[in-house]
């Protein structure tokens, strides 16, 4: 069992230490409730806890990748969701206990205990409201995360970009490039939201499309009941694909090594039978109205520690110096500033995924926010410097949360054009 996952699991369950601390506001709220009423919300409130802590128990004994897709996906989900929304009720009920502590003890003397015994009972209505203020601050985010899976998850967005692309040749003009990345099939349960994005990417009409990275969560079957669909997919020039850090089954407790490949292998070999040219550290020439173009494909490649690279732009590029138009698919953003804009400056477009935006987070016209921005310099949409352009797609799909807020799944559409 990866490491990761268990120490959220850990921490997940320990939130439930916070369930009898929560049910002293709901009793507090209740109290004028009739008899039955105050009972069915003990039984509803009680019986969340136990099948939150049987969920997460058996999760300790039977690894994520081996659990049926909608189990993995929604309840566990929907325990998170619960428990958040618990974590962020019981903060305000803390600071409500601290403040009447601090009260309490800042009485020096019978009279003032005496006149504050009539306080008190004014205490006791701010107590209430209080619990209601923690209920309602703990329903706001959650009726948002509900709204996120519920609306969210599978409104695809297509986002367009017009590049001006330095010393680009005239029969380039008006190159059109589709871009998807982060499909994680193994988070899908219903496949009807898959064949819409694919309608929306073949509507595109694109003389490439480019996939970077993440095409299942654990295992390389994760992958099949979505292949008939993903080979609808078409392009003028051809389907070119690179692995994300998910691919290589890094997050998996092998039996062997060989088991570990075997399991890689697979990817690869579904790579091909999608049609789509799986690209492992080299690049293909394709030549356009007389014009070659170097289509660039490293493993994954990252400066974050916790990521293992196996990605090596210097094998892939060595043979596309002189192409008119170099194009990288790199899955990781971190390796634009890692290693390319220094070492390469002449790849035009580095397009990479793997940050979902967080899945969270603000974009309106003039203001973009996410905690994601936090961790990576490049976490979103498009960036230059020195003219060369990096991509970073939000993801088709989502990993964990099964849902977005604000930060939308989409697909990315590029139009070339002469600086």
């Amino acid at each position: 069992m990866h490491s990761k996952y268990m120490f959220f699991k850990l921490i997940l369950f320990s939130t439930y230490l916070l369930d009898w601390y929560l049910y002293q506001a709901i009793k507090a709220i209740s109290k004028n409730a009739s008899n039955n009423t105050k009972r069915l919300i003990k039984i509803i409130f009680w019986s969340q806890t136990i099948i939150g802590i049987s969920f997460i128990s058996f999760s300790f004994i039977v690894d994520f990748p081996d659990w049926h897709k909608f189990m993995r996906t929604y309840p566990l989900s929907m325990i998170f969701l619960l428990q958040l929304s618990k974590l962020i009720a019981s903060i305000f009920l803390f600071l409500n206990d601290i403040f009447r502590v601090l009260h309490f003890t800042t009485i020096k003397s019978i009279q003032k205990i005496k006149q504050t015994t009539s306080n008190n009972q004014n205490m006791m209505t701010r107590s209430a409201f209080i619990s209601k203020l923690a209920l309602i601050s703990g329903g706001i985010p959650f009726a948002t995360l509900m709204m996120g899976m519920v609306k969210n998850a599978y409104n695809y967005q297509v986002r367009k970009e017009k590049l001006a692309i330095k010393n680009l040749p005239k029969n380039l003009d008006g190159l059109k490039i589709v871009q998807i990345s982060d499909i994680h099939s193994g988070s899908f349960v219903f496949h009807s939201p898959v064949e819409k994005a694919i309608e929306l990417i073949n509507e595109q009409q694109a003389d490439f499309v480019f996939f970077t990275g993440d095409l299942v969560n654990y295992i390389s079957s994760e992958a099949y009941s979505m292949m008939p669909i993903l080979k609808q997919i078409k392009s003028k020039q051809g389907i070119y694909s690179t692995l994300g850090n998910h691919d290589y089954g890094d997050y998996v407790k092998w039996n062997s090594i060989s088991e570990k490949e075997k399991n890689l292998q697979e990817i690869h070999q579904i790579h091909r039978d999608l049609g789509w040219d799986l690209l492992l550290n080299e690049h293909r020439k394709v030549k356009i109205k007389d014009e070659e173009i170097a289509v660039i494909g490293v493993e994954n490649w990252s400066a974050k520690r916790n990521f293992k690279s196996y990605g090596n732009l210097q094998k892939a590029y060595q043979g596309a110096e002189k192409t008119s138009l170099k194009l990288l698919l790199s899955h990781d953003p971190t390796h634009w500033d890692g290693e390319v804009n220094t070492k390469y400056k002449d790849i035009d477009i580095t397009f990479s995924g793997h940050t979902h935006g967080m899945q969270f987070g603000i974009e309106i016209p003039g203001f973009k926010w996410s905690p994601s921005q936090y961790i990576y310099k490049q976490w979103a949409g498009l960036y230059k410097q020195n003219g060369q352009y990096l991509y970073v797609n939000r993801g088709l799909g989502f990993l964990g949360y099964p849902g977005r807020v604000g930060i939308l799944p989409e697909i990315s559409v590029f139009e070339l054009h002469s600086d």
